[in-house]
């Protein structure tokens, strides 16, 4: 199939959608200060996101990741994915559990929010999307940064208690009480959130990690 061809068959593919769910940072090497502390969340998270992400899929909601470039200018999507996937990398497990398909979208962000200096408006404004469902890695940083960028875009917001993971409970319960109070965030649970034919939700917490 000619490059022509197979753009056009993706174009085809691509279906107009009220709602999209973002998986921030998730393909991630976890290579910083206090990553190690992430980890056992994120671990916990991805039992919850994959299925989550398949549900959404199968709804026809597009499925959007936007993940950091770790400052690799000249990187794309394989590249980081190779980057965070290779022997003894902390993120290994989480980053090949969470691996986009290919009609995903992903998109590379060179700050904190999913917004700043990246394509996600013309991408969300080319799905009919107002409605965002966020997912990811750190509750208290890059998806509360991009929280308050989709609030200020005046997307109507939902985030998943159960499929973010921060450093502790603390980080992650301020952030998401934060985003409740001042932003009016829905905060719930995955699988609280109820979709109908033509993808609607709903609305809260996350639980421990077992011992």
């Amino acid at each position: 199939m000619t490059k022509q061809a197979k753009a056009r068959s993706s174009r085809a593919n691509e279906k107009r959608s009220d709602t999209a769910l973002l998986i921030i940072d998730v393909i991630n090497d976890l290579d910083f200060p206090g990553g190690e502390k992430v980890l056992p969340w994120a671990l916990r998270m991805v039992d919850r996101l994959g299925p989550f992400a398949a549900r959404m899929r199968r709804a026809g909601v597009p499925v959007i990741y936007v993940n950091d470039n770790f400052g690799y200018w000249r990187s794309n999507f394989s590249d980081i994915y190779k980057h965070c996937t290779r022997p003894g990398i902390r993120g290994r497990d989480v980053a090949r559990a969470l691996k986009p398909v290919p009609d995903d979208y992903f998109i590379l962000k060179p700050k904190h929010s999913a917004f700043f200096a990246t394509s996600l408006v013309p991408l969300l404004e080319h799905l009919g999307t107002k409605k965002l469902i966020l997912a990811g890695i750190a509750t208290n940083l890059c998806i509360f940064f991009s929280a308050h960028d989709a609030h200020m875009h005046e997307y109507k917001l939902t985030v998943l208690s159960d499929c973010c993971a921060a450093e502790s409970d603390e980080d992650h319960d301020l952030a998401l009480s934060q985003l409740q109070r001042f932003l009016r965030v829905r905060v719930c649970r995955s699988d609280e959130l109820k979709l109908t034919a033509k993808r609607k939700r709903s609305s809260a917490k996350r639980p421990p990690p077992s011992k």
